[in-house]
């Protein structure tokens, strides 16, 4: 038969363990970065916006500017070719010279406006690019660290669970009142219900026992334990 003290010593160690595994689990080294590389990409995303905000204006003007210089040069287009064939009168003939002189005018300058919003759109649309581009890396490594959390977590569950089913082949080696002890002193802790003594201190609250307290730990009758003045967990030896 187990001797109690060797139980409860077992069963610290399984659930000490358990703890760590899922600390493991729950802090793996992938979450920091992934942390960081969303936070990255976020700003990114955000100076994305920005600069969108301010591309989009300029880039609807430059379209009605490029329609706008595409009709007027359909138009000089039909009235130069109207001069070219016309059999009308001088009259005739005179206004639709005035008209071409017009729209020949309007052309130019819509031209120009097509040309300087172009101009005003090439860094803009150059930034936008960059940004994207910057962000491209960031967004394949996440999905990477992505996969790689899923396939760590799904790994140290399977862990977990063989280590409980374990834990639990521990517990039952317990006698009835070693373990409602250790499982209240545990369900107060959120850990291990039990802890070690070591130089002078309770390895689970790492706060060193009183003189008084020191001295009655080391003089418990054989098989005994007493509880942690601060923490509550029981001391072993």
């Amino acid at each position: 038969m187990v001797e109690p003290l060797d139980a409860l010593r077992a069963l610290t160690e399984a659930d000490r363990w358990i703890d760590r595994v899922v600390a493991q689990r729950d802090h793996l080294p992938e979450h920091a970065e992934l942390a960081t590389l969303e936070e990255e990409l976020r700003a990114l995303l955000a100076a994305l916006h920005e600069a969108q905000a301010v591309l989009e204006p300029r880039r609807a003007a430059y379209l009605v500017a490029q329609e706008t210089a595409r009709k007027h040069a359909a138009r000089r287009d039909d009235l130069e070719r109207a001069l070219r064939t016309s059999t009308g009168s001088g009259r005739e003939l005179a206004a639709l010279q005035h008209e071409l002189d017009q729209v020949r005018a309007r052309v130019a300058a819509a031209e120009d406006e097509e040309l300087n919003l172009l101009l005003e759109l090439e860094p803009l649309e150059a930034t936008v690019s960059d940004i994207k581009e910057r962000a491209q890396p960031g967004v394949a490594r996440r999905e990477e660290l992505r996969r790689e959390i899923a396939d760590l977590r799904a790994t140290l569950d399977e862990e977990i669970v063989a280590l409980r089913e374990a834990r639990e082949e521990r517990s039952r080696a317990l006698e009835d009142v070693w373990r409602e002890r250790y499982d209240a002193a545990r369900s107060r802790v959120g850990g291990a219900g039990a802890a070690f003594v070591d130089a002078g201190r309770c390895d689970g609250c790492r706060i060193a026992l009183s003189p008084l307290d020191a001295d009655r730990f080391r003089h418990l009758p054989a098989g005994q334990v007493m509880e942690c003045p601060e923490c509550g967990r029981l001391l072993l030896p």
